[in-house]
């Protein structure tokens, strides 16, 4: 089997349990928490959740609910990032907001129990009892990461930050907090729940951060091609501060150095290799 068609099977286990948690028309919150979910996400996160934990020697339906969590609060974070408050932004992967399309309230709700629920699944996952403390780990991991000292913290710095004024210290901290934050979590918890060493730990961050960083800056490079017009971003960038030409640099750097760090690990990764050489790609999805 290809490592594409793997990836392609764990993206469909991780949409079927998807489908399992969200009732469908159950309430109109219910029908708002399924389209932000069911929107053409690349499931990305839980894909790293999934291969981290196989290549740590844990079985995919043991990583499940800890995947489909990072999915969730990626999604929470998208709806509240589009509210009028936030980005104010009235199309998101082709489609109406959520926002737009079921009411602020209802969609500001909607994010709320997407995120509520990311931590009940982790809570209830079936694990054998003397795997609580590696559970409860995994969960401490998962809302740090996803908390006032990572995404959230980043979502507060994209909006205080001003692209005019903003250095590259500045730019790594926004990206790590808001979009490297979760994606650490996702290597890291497969890493927690397997059990690595501490040193495997710090390698598998290393990895995550890496990829956080060239995850943004890809999205980047990729927006600064679609708005050739707009002279002023109205978030910060990594095209904007540095230029496309170092920014792609930049983006080969961060993905040699997630490279480098698997590597260093000496386990068996060859789908993260995948999906961190991927985002060398910079055409669009």
């Amino acid at each position: 089997m290809t490592i594409e068609d793997k990836l392609k099977k764990k993206k469909q286990a991780v949409d079927r349990e998807l489908e399992r948690l969200i009732k469908k028309d159950e309430t109109p919150l219910s029908e708002a928490m399924w389209y932000a979910v069911f929107s053409g996400g690349k499931r990305y996160r839980p894909l790293l959740a999934l291969c981290s934990g196989e290549s740590f020697g844990v079985g995919q339906e043991m990583m499940m609910p800890f995947a489909c969590a990072t999915e969730l609060i990626h999604n929470y974070s998208l709806i509240h990032d589009d509210l009028p408050c936030m980005d104010n932004d009235e199309m998101r992967r082709g489609q109406p907001t959520c926002h737009r399309a079921f009411g602020e309230d209802v969609a500001l709700l909607a994010g709320d129990a997407l995120l509520t629920l990311a931590f009940e699944i982790m809570a209830r996952a079936p694990l054998e009892r003397e795997l609580g403390p590696r559970r409860e780990r995994a969960v401490q991991e998962v809302g740090f990461r996803a908390g006032i000292q990572g995404m959230i913290g980043g979502q507060h710095l994209d909006i205080t930050l001003s692209p005019d004024a903003l250095s590259e210290a500045q730019l790594e901290e926004l990206i790590l907090k808001k979009t490297g934050a979760l994606i650490i979590a996702s290597v890291k918890i497969g890493a927690i729940l397997g059990d690595a060493s501490s040193g495997q730990l710090e390698l598998v961050t290393a990895f995550g951060r890496n990829v956080g960083l060239a995850f943004q800056t890809r999205d980047d490079i990729i927006d600064s091609t679609e708005d050739q017009e707009t002279s002023s971003p109205a978030r910060p960038n990594s095209v904007s501060l540095f230029g496309y030409p170092e920014a792609k640099r930049r983006l080969e750097r961060f993905v040699g150095e997630a490279i480098q760090a698997l590597d260093d690990m000496s386990i068996e990764s060859d789908t993260l290799r995948y999906l961190a050489c991927g985002l060398l790609d910079v055409t669009k999805d």
